[in-house]
């Protein structure tokens, strides 16, 4: 859409000849900015209701920082799978940008968001799998979530995981992250009334195929409720949550 066009709109909706919902399904529609070796979706917020987020995996971090600057002019900025020196080279750009060591990812906030009604809650079943969790706690907590997080209560010691109950049953969300035979996102689905995301990581050993193992016991699980993401896909999971606390 052309400055021109964007007035005409602006014309149309000040006379009253378009109403402000036929406004915004016109924007809705606005094309992307071509930056040649990537296109980016700035009205992805207004069809989805969440900006777009980078993937910072297999990009140089040249092309991150352009692809951030454009992003950054009109909304909050969330970029995962990326490392130390990707947010170096952010941070002399963006000084309140925010490094999670731990989940690999970087967010630069141009406004503090109101958290929603609900609660998402994040639980592994190992100390092996928090960086997943963590991707996926950044980034229910980006889009405006409230986050709790337990770790480490996995069915190798389900009295753990039982104590946990009452807070459990109080979340609105459940995030299930789980490596090796991924049996604790049935267990929880089995437990509470909640709707249950489980993800597989691509922790444990040799059997368990690099997550594979997990992904299929969890696709296969017996407890009705349970939806499924793709291995290590911590994103995946605080953006489905998301939606759903929406």
């Amino acid at each position: 859409m052309t400055p021109k066009q964007i007035k005409k709109l602006l014309r149309e909706l000040k006379t009253g000849k378009i109403t402000e919902k036929e406004a915004l399904e016109r924007l809705k529609s606005l094309p992307f900015k071509d930056l040649n070796f990537a296109k980016i979706d700035h009205h992805r917020i207004l069809r989805r209701g969440f900006p777009e987020v980078i993937l910072g995996q297999g990009k140089t971090k040249g092309q991150i920082v352009k692809i951030t600057k454009e992003m950054a002019k009109y909304n909050d900025v969330l970029i995962t799978k990326t490392n130390g020196e990707v947010f170096k080279a952010i941070k002399k750009f963006y000084k309140k940008a925010a490094y999670n060591e731990t989940a690999k990812t970087i967010i630069i906030k141009k406004g503090e968001r109101r958290p929603r009604k609900g609660k998402i809650l994040v639980l592994t079943a190992g100390t092996s799998d928090i960086p997943v969790a963590e991707e996926a706690a950044v980034t229910a907590d980006f889009l405006g979530n409230r986050v709790e997080k337990i770790y480490d209560v996995g069915v190798a010691g389900l009295h753990r995981l039982l104590v946990q109950l009452p807070k459990i049953s109080k979340s609105s969300v459940i995030i299930v992250v789980a490596g090796m035979e991924g049996a604790l996102a049935s267990v929880v689905s089995g437990l509470v009334d909640k709707p249950v995301i489980a993800v597989p990581t691509s922790c444990g050993y040799g059997a368990s195929f690099k997550g594979i193992a997990p992904l299929l016991t969890m696709l296969n699980s017996c407890s009705p409720g349970v939806a499924v993401v793709n291995i290590d896909n911590g994103f995946g999971a605080g953006y489905l949550a998301s939606l759903i606390n929406k």
